[in-house]
Order: C-alpha cells, then structure tokens, then sequence
C-alpha cells in the first residue's frame, strides 16, 4: 500500500483546518484596543443593588417647638417602612475587595448587594462616602481572588480623545457605551449650594444604571468614574476624573470619611470694574479680601488683594469654580496657586491643614463675627431660651459677616453646613471640617422659627 505524501497530509490539514484558522485570524484582526480593554477592565465592573427603608417624615417644625404641623405629616406621609431596590454600577480597584461608585448609588441603603461579572453575589459594607465629591467606597469579602483595575491617570487626557464606559443601565449588566471626550473641566451646578467642579464631558449617555462605573481609556486604564448626576443632560455623560478621585479614595479608606483641608483665605468675585482695574481681558480668577493669621494661605505668603489665577495649572474661572476645586483637596494635600500682583504672576505653594481646635474661638470671632456659647439647662432658664441645645449667640462684631445677614444677640446657632451643632464639641468639630470659609450656611433659631442664613465673610 502506497504511503501519501507529505503534501497530502498538508493538503488535508489546510482543508479541514483552513476556514477555522481564516476565522481565527479574521476575529483576532476584529479585535480592536477597545475590545481588549474591555476584555481587561470588564471582569472588574460590578453591578450594585441596594435596599432603601423610607422611614416615616418626620416635622421639621418640632426641633423649634412647633407642632402645628404634626396632623399635616400624620395623614399624608405613610408611616409603613417601604422598601426600594435602586441599581448602581462600580469598579473593584484592589484585590482586597473595595469598590469605587458614586455617593448617590449608595447613599440611604439599608444594605447593599453586589454581583460580579461571572454571577457572584455578594453582600457589601460602606467603608465612607462622600457626598460633597459623589464618592464611595464599598468592600466584599471573597475566599477567592477577585479581579480588579488599578487607577491609571488622568492629567493627560485629550479632548477628542476615544473613551469607553462599562456600567449596567436600566439593569441591563454590563453594557459598554464608547464615544469621545467632548470637554474637561467642567462645572456642573447641582442645587443653589453645590457645585460639582473638573468633570470630563463626553458624548456616551450616563444613566442611572451605569452611574458609578469605569471610564476607561482605549489602553484600558481607569480614567474616571462615571456620574449621572446632572439629569439635565440628553447625549451626554460626565466623568469624575480618577486623579480627583484617587485623594478622595485614600481619605475614604484609611479614615472611613473625608479630612477637608482649611487654606484660610476669603475671595470674591471679580466684576467688570475689577477686571478693568486689573487690566485682564475676560472673566477669569478670583480676588482674595482676607487671608486669615497663621493660617496655611498666610504662612505661604498670600495677601490680601492677590488674584489667584490658577491652581495646580487648572485655571480659576469664578468663585464657583474656585469653591469647588478646594472641596478635592485633603489635610497634607499640596496645592501650587497662580497669583497675580502688582500685575505679575507669582507661584505659590500651600499644603492644606486642619482648623486647629484652638483657632475656633477666634477663626468665629474674627470670619463670623460672633461672640457664642454652648447653651445648657440652666442658660435657657435663665434667659428663657425655648431650647437647651445649640450655640447661643452672646455677641455681634458690627459690620461683621454675621451682623451683615441680620444674626442678633440670643439667636442660637443650630446648625454649620446641615451638620447640627448642638454642643460644642459638635461647633468645634463642624468647624473643623470647613474647607472654604468663604461661604458658611447655618441654620438660626430665634424663638420658635428657625431659618437658614448664609454667611459670606
């Protein structure tokens, strides 16, 4: 019997092997950068489920010794405890099981559940959240090794730049929108009191279901964090960039929350006639009108009537803008400054510190112009105060932050920043967590009404 050649086995192997190898190089080919990132990032990508109880509201009347409303929330808000699953995404940044997502997929959960890419559920716990940079992070725990991405950068990006988002909208897991970088450093308005500033806008929808998820770039690497959180938006997206978020995450999980950094300077808005005197061209920077003693800005040179033009090479366009770039920045954060004076610019360096506890007294006097006290049993008593709780307001500076917005004598401070201040350890500890004093909202009571008041040193 005659042995075929070697030629007929080749034969036989391009016939049976042929089309299959001609699929594998075609799909191999198909297999673009942005297929392999996410190939590298998807496994990473977890869906977040979360339980809400809406408990009964409460009359916002009563701390003031007002019922008149009780009936009113009695009849029409319900009283039973209703539960509400709401759907979030989030990328696992380590091996140990923590979790990047925003603040607003987790924020009021009674528990939260997270499900990986390859099925695995798991029962997560909060380890801090954020809510002033709609951050958090959340930890599972796995016998197992879990995948994860490490945060890349995102000094560099590009506008023009092709992006790519991983998220589960509308429940749907895993579902990956592309689309480029429209813009960077955008400031979105959410409220009259906060502004989210430095986002990246790019033309995939964010919605709901994938806010929290990874913004990634064609090489894979993590450049953002996905947010929803400007429901204005048709078209669009916005991004939180990772290199904001990588100090916010080290904050959240070595301390469980976030040590807002105090710089010690007040500005204000540059007008036309400003601009005109200071002989800049368009709106931009803003104007320092008091840098407080031995405070951080003070001790790096700041004065008062510098322009701070820039920080960290992200021009300053108002106060807004300013207000909201400083909220990033942490206790023994370093922060470059471009000022303008005396129509040079001059760089300055300031490393963010915490209001010491033995400022408080005179950061109040001087800033608010308040003299207070903690209130008591015996305080009230006596001067006949509806409340034993609170920091009672024993004296106005005249012309004063405080005296400005109508503050008077035996007005009792309730709460700094919507955190009550019913003691002073909690003043103190309020205080303590102002990053930029430029804009104080508090919460007065006089008699039984209280109202909110904001203070612009």
């Amino acid at each position: 019997m005659r042995v075929p050649s070697r030629w007929f086995w080749v034969f036989v192997v391009f016939v049976v092997l042929g089309p299959s190898l001609a699929f594998a190089e075609e799909r191999y080919n198909r297999r673009t950068p942005l297929v392999r990132a996410v190939e590298k990032v998807g496994p990473a990508v977890v869906n977040i489920y979360t339980t809400e109880i809406s408990r009964p509201a409460r009359n916002p009347f009563r701390s003031f010794g007002n019922n008149l409303f009780d009936q009113f929330f009695k009849d029409f808000i319900p009283s039973a405890e209703n539960q509400r699953r709401s759907l979030g995404s989030g990328v696992l940044i380590n091996g140990e099981g923590y979790i990047l997502t925003n603040e607003h997929v987790i924020a009021k959960a009674a528990k939260i559940h997270v499900t990986l890419s390859d099925k695995q559920e798991f029962d997560a716990s909060v380890i801090g959240a954020d809510i002033k940079s709609d951050l958090a992070i959340i930890k599972i725990d796995s016998s197992k090794p879990l995948p994860y991405v490490e945060m890349g950068r995102s000094d560099d990006l590009m506008i023009g730049e092709q992006v790519l988002a991983i998220g589960n909208p509308f429940g749907l897991q895993h579902t990956v929108t592309t689309g480029i970088i429209s813009a960077l450093n955008r400031n979105i308005r959410a409220g009259e009191n906060m502004v989210y500033s430095d986002f990246i806008q790019l033309d995939a929808s964010i919605n709901p279901g994938n806010s929290g998820g990874p913004l990634l770039n064609i090489n894979g690497s993590l450049i953002g964090i996905n947010t929803a959180i400007y429901q204005k938006a048709e078209g669009i997206g916005f991004a939180i960039p990772i290199d904001h978020a990588k100090r916010i995450v080290d904050e959240l999980i070595r301390y469980g929350k976030v040590r807002r950094g105090w710089l010690g300077v007040s500005v204000q808005e540059l007008d036309a006639q400003l601009l005109r005197h200071f002989k800049l061209d368009r709106q931009r920077g803003v104007l320092v009108v008091g840098v407080a003693e031995n405070s951080p800005a003070g001790q790096a040179g700041l004065k008062r009537g510098d322009i701070i033009m820039s920080v960290d090479d992200h021009d300053v366009k108002d106060k807004s803008d300013f207000r909201g770039r400083m909220a990033s920045y942490t206790v023994s954060s370093s922060i470059r400054f471009s000022i303008l004076r005396d129509g040079k610019e001059v760089e300055h360096r300031v490393r963010v510190t915490a209001i010491p506890k033995s400022y408080v007294k005179e950061f109040t006097r001087t800033w608010l112009g308040l003299h207070i006290q903690q209130n008591s049993e015996q305080f009230a008593r006596a001067k006949r105060l509806l409340t034993a709780k609170g920091m009672v307001v024993m004296e106005v500076v005249p012309n004063s932050a405080g005296g400005r917005i109508g503050i008077n004598p035996g007005d009792i401070i309730r709460q700094m920043n919507q955190k009550s201040v019913d003691t002073e350890e909690d003043y103190n500890k309020a205080v303590a967590e102002i990053n930029n004093p430029d804009r104080i909202l508090l919460l007065v009571q006089r008699g039984r009404q209280g109202y909110y008041v904001t203070l612009e040193p």
